[in-house]
């Protein structure tokens, strides 16, 4: 017996000294390196970046695999997480100094039968400092004492509460969401503080297996699990008997709703956000020297985008694109696919790029053979203008590429004049299935009659030109064979005042101003607004035919109710880290500079009201009970870009429609800018006046300069002046002009608005056969108010 004992005591003192030489090398990082005291105070969490709206409203998130957390404050949590937490993961928690005893020992002898030995501290010590979970015993003991040293650490420099709070914004709850924050938004749309009881145990019990007791995938499952929590704080006193009956008796409830890229606030905006967070944070570094990260760092990036606003920019969308799709499927060459026809080349290009052909070429299939697949019709989900944006059909991978390159873009874009504060931001009609963002910088198309009003200002500043000064609608020549416009077909050779000649849009009265004004010069000038693009010199510019993106329209028609002032758009308001610390102030840094004088911008304000009043977007003004507005229409070559910039006293709003393949337009006149773009410009506004929240009023007026004032004073009213303007503001046939790329082209001319005596008086125009309805559909504007614009414009009373 003594041999045995001897035995027995000689093993296990082996055994201690064997055990106790493996904690003294893990100390010391034979097995792996430990965390440093600065590492267990200062926990190198990854963490989501967040980014809100104006108002706060959370927009979305960027994160990498595993990084969809973002921290919370102890005082932020519901005591019923905590509570729930505590009773069911670890019940001993507030006695213990991070390893429990008793509960390890009962895990070794019943072999994990009643429940694990780890505590909180040690599971929060795994979740923080190890990446990899051990895959045998061997590295399975080493990763255990490990857990014991680094969570006695934490106990040694945390407090309780301090340690429920860094587990909480650790812990994995399933759908790659961690932390209570991010769990709470996801499934209940809550903040942590705002939970129930009965909710915080559904989330804490997902804690056991967040797969198998996720409640959106498994409601029954997490139902159980969720009374198992709530028994156990019965049990330990934290809730009564009675409470919890009641509380096992109710339905699961959730309120689920996940941020990803493809939904949330503004999902285009939040695309373009990240290239330009990356060049607001270049060169500047963290405080541990490297380099943030938008994935990783948990900055706070606040935007300028108002949610209302955002909100009714889509709704606008969603209300007139499908208008223009229906007439855009209806033409006799999309129904046939004669429109594809010399197009082929865009159709095998999006094949040869596709994953389908991708697979099937590293599957050892020839060319011959894939193509032949893409026109074998096949089970899929197409993009459709219903509630949820997609379909279920049979259809030919190659029809589904014809079918999704004939749908109709838009891009939107809303903005305060003065201060260049972004308020909605569309970049197309789904994000889901087009990434493809149409108004940001990068996007350019060609921009038509909308260029107009900017030539028009260069006159008024630079040759002293006024609104009733006589401009020529009649072709010009520049020399050179350059014929501007190449026909004479759209010129009418009637001499009218500019105000006039602009809100029809008159191709032959701005290839006259281009004439006087100098195509160098006014180069120089659009250049001058701020716009980064180069733009080449060509007299048809005179007639838009460059390609601007809708970022740079509305950063050069901020001159016009921005008192002469150019201010460029901007999307973010401030970059915080995760601590709050302000990274980037963006109001500060406002990029500004006058181009013309606050005469000359009233001046065009004014002038401008004639588009919206009696002009191409004829009858504007009135639908939307607007006292001052002013716009423009544009349209290019065959209606393949369709444009309307408009504004207020308080906002600056553009909208583009138009394919990406240029060749595939609507042929009618609802493809124009007044009749496609101008709608949903419209049905935004109606929105936003209808919402008295935003404070966006009918009755706000363009600032008037002292000198007009003063100028006004001096005049005399002179009738006969007046009634002249009147009727040369009546000739003309109140439509568009087309461009095109080249310096001399052919302007095929549109139907105008001619009243049955043929004076182009703005009679209503017939809708084609079979056209789908159009948003406020304008009327015969009366006599007396077109008097009245002139009267106004002039500065006369009526």
């Amino acid at each position: 017996m003594k041999k045995i004992f001897r035995l027995f005591l000689v093993l296990l003192l082996g055994a201690l000294g064997t055990l106790a030489l493996i904690i003294f090398f893990v100390m010391k990082g034979v097995f792996g390196p430990l965390p440093s005291l600065d590492e267990l105070k200062n926990p190198s969490l990854m963490q989501a970046s967040q980014v809100f709206a104006a108002d706060g409203t959370l927009m979305g998130k960027y994160y990498r695999q595993g990084g969809n957390r973002s921290n919370v404050n102890y005082k932020d949590i519901s005591p019923y997480v905590v509570d729930a937490l505590v009773a069911t993961e670890d019940e001993r928690f507030y006695r213990h100094s991070g390893i429990d005893t008793r509960a390890t020992l009962r895990a070794i002898f019943l072999l994990g039968k009643e429940g694990g030995g780890s505590t909180l501290t040690q599971q929060l010590a795994l979740n923080l400092f190890h990446e990899r979970r051990a895959t045998n015993i061997a590295s399975r003991l080493i990763e255990k004492l490990k857990e014991y040293i680094i969570a006695s650490r934490l106990e040694e420099q945390f407090s309780k509460q301090e340690i429920l709070t860094l587990y909480l914004n650790t812990v994995p709850f399933g759908d790659n969401i961690y932390g209570i924050r991010f769990a709470a938004r996801t499934f209940f749309q809550k903040e942590p503080l705002q939970l129930k009881r009965e909710e915080a145990a559904v989330l804490v019990g997902m804690l056991k297996g967040n797969s198998i007791y996720n409640p959106r995938l498994h409601p029954d499952k997490a139902k159980e699990r969720r009374n198992v929590v709530l028994g156990q704080m019965e049990k330990n006193a934290m809730i009564s008997a009675t409470e919890t009956r009641r509380l096992k008796a109710l339905p699961l409830v959730l309120n689920y709703k996940k941020l990803d890229e493809n939904n949330g606030i503004a999902p285009y905006l939040r695309e373009v956000l990240k290239d330009e967070i990356d060049d607001a944070l270049e060169g500047m570094g963290k405080p541990d020297g490297g380099a943030y990260s938008v994935y990783e760092d948990g900055l706070r990036i606040y935007t300028t985008i108002d949610p209302r606003m955002q909100t009714y920019a889509e709704e606008a969308v969603q209300q007139q694109m499908p208008i223009l799709q229906a007439a855009l499927n209806r033409q006799r060459n999309i129904r046939s696919g004669g429109v594809w026809r010399g197009h082929e080349n865009v159709l095998e290009a999006q094949m040869r790029t596709s994953e389908r052909w991708r697979h099937m070429a590293d599957e050892g299939f020839t060319d011959a053979e894939i193509k032949k697949a893409f026109k074998r019709k096949v089970a899929m989900k197409v993009f459709s203008w219903n509630g949820r944006r997609e379909k279920d059909t049979l259809m030919s991978p190659l029809d589904s590429i014809k079918y999704h390159r004939q749908m109709l873009q838009t891009a939107f874009m809303v903005m305060e004049p003065q201060g260049g504060a972004v308020k909605a931001w569309v970049g197309g009609i789904n994000y889901k299935t087009w990434k493809f963002d149409h108004a940001n910088l990068k996007t350019k198309r060609q921009v038509g009659s909308s260029i107009k009003p900017l030539l028009y200002a260069q006159a008024m500043e630079e040759l002293g030109y006024r609104a009733n000064t006589t401009v020529l609608d009649q072709q010009q020549d520049f020399g050179g064979g350059r014929l501007v416009p190449a026909t004479a077909q759209s010129v009418s050779g009637d001499t009218m005042a500019m105000a006039s000649a602009l809100a029809y849009s008159r191709n032959g009265a701005s290839a006259y101003i281009m004439k006087q004004v100098g195509p160098d010069q006014f180069s120089r000038f659009l250049k001058r607004t701020g716009l980064p693009t180069k733009i080449d010199p060509h007299p048809s510019i005179a007639l838009g035919t460059c390609d601007l993106s809708l970022y740079e329209m509305m950063w050069a028609y901020s001159i016009f109710p921005g008192a002469g002032v150019s201010t460029r758009p901007y999307i973010i308001s401030r970059i915080e880290d995760r601590n709050g610390k302000v990274l980037r102030d963006f109001d500060q840094e406002k990029q500004r500079q006058r181009v013309i004088s606050e005469e000359t911008a009233y001046r065009m304000c004014r002038m401008m009201e004639g588009t919206v009043t009696f002009g191409t977007a004829k009858g504007l003004m009135d639908r939307l009970g607007a006292l001052e507005m002013g716009g423009k229409t544009g349209t290019t070559n065959d209606n393949a870009d369709a444009w309307f910039m408009g504004y207020t006293p308080q906002l600056l709003a553009g909208t583009w429609i138009g394919c990406d393949d240029r060749f595939i337009r609507i042929e009618s006149g609802l493809g124009m800018g007044s009749q496609a773009a101008r709608p949903l410009w419209e049905a935004f506004f109606k929105k936003i006046y209808a919402d008295g929240r935003l404070g966006i009023r009918t009755d706000a007026v363009f600032h008037k300069p002292e000198s007009i004032i003063q100028e006004e004073q001096q005049q005399q009213s002179d009738s006969s002046v007046i009634q002249e303007l009147m009727d040369a503001g009546l000739m003309g046939n109140g439509t568009e002009g087309e461009a095109h790329p080249a310096d001399t082209y052919t302007i095929p001319g549109e139907d105008g608005n001619r009243a049955p005596n043929g004076n182009n008086r703005g009679g209503r125009k017939d809708r084609p056969a079979g056209a789908a309805p159009r948003i406020g559909d304008p009327h015969d504007q009366p006599q007396e108010k077109k008097k009245g614009f002139f009267r106004r414009l002039f500065g006369k009373d009526e």
